[in-house]
């Protein structure tokens, strides 16, 4: 996978798990007597995440170019990304009859990684966003590709590269986990605590939020800048 495929040390890894707690399964239920997988070594995994997220005006500029778009879609496909933190496979796989109200709260039903379904409450601007889409339809696919179905993932990177560009955002190759990216660093920048973030992307272990953190810190807080401001009327 990592010579001749050539993916990420995370992508590795997280396959590798999946592989290890198969064998695991097989031997707890008597079908192998040892795990062939126990002592394969993973890849390290760096702690921060290679993935950047857009930066403050960059989401602006997202989400001003997704609302004037003439695609109705566009809208509701940058803000559930971006101002949910769904991930792009709940995304399109959401429903409108997945809407409804819970004690005065508006909120969508997402079917989630696990199996595990969430109900996740609608900001006015994600609302309005989504019922725009919808129209009068009443039930099936929330968001739609150009020929009237079901919008998939290719399609949705699609969407997001040409609204990118759009806006003028300079990005090599612009793809969905940017945006949930840009939810979690947006967060954090706002001020809402680690934990309720953790709570909010559903990451089920902590560390993972904090690889969005560090590599939000990382840049946006170098001491480079801290020294650039202190040497300004030298330079």
């Amino acid at each position: 996978m990592q010579e001749v495929r050539q993916l990420k040390p995370s992508t590795v890894s997280r396959r590798l798990s999946v592989l290890t707690g198969f064998y695991r399964t097989c031997v707890i239920d008597g079908v192998l007597e040892h795990s062939p997988a126990e002592y394969v070594r993973r890849p390290k995994v760096t702690p921060e995440s290679p993935t950047l997220g857009l930066s403050h005006l960059q989401f602006e500029a997202m989400l001003t170019a997704a609302r004037d778009s003439s695609n109705v879609n566009d809208f509701a496909l940058v803000a559930m990304l971006g101002l949910l933190g769904l991930r792009i496979f709940e995304a399109t796989g959401a429903d409108i009859d997945a809407l409804s109200e819970v004690r005065g709260h508006r909120v969508l039903r997402v079917h989630g990684k696990g199996d595990k379904v969430v109900l996740v409450p609608l900001s006015p601007a994600v609302s309005r966003a989504i019922d725009r889409t919808a129209g009068h339809r009443e039930s099936g696919p929330l968001l739609l590709n150009r020929e009237g179905r079901r919008m998939d993932r290719h399609a949705a990177t699609r969407r997001l590269r040409r609204l990118a560009k759009t806006s003028g955002i300079t990005i090599e190759r612009m793809h969905p986990h940017m945006l949930r990216h840009t939810f979690v660093t947006t967060m954090l920048d706002a001020g809402v605590d680690l934990r309720d973030v953790q709570i909010a992307a559903r990451h089920a272990d902590p560390r993972t939020t904090m690889r969005y953190d560090r590599a939000r810190t990382n840049l946006d807080r170098h001491p480079n800048y801290i020294l650039a401001a202190y040497m300004a009327s030298a330079t």
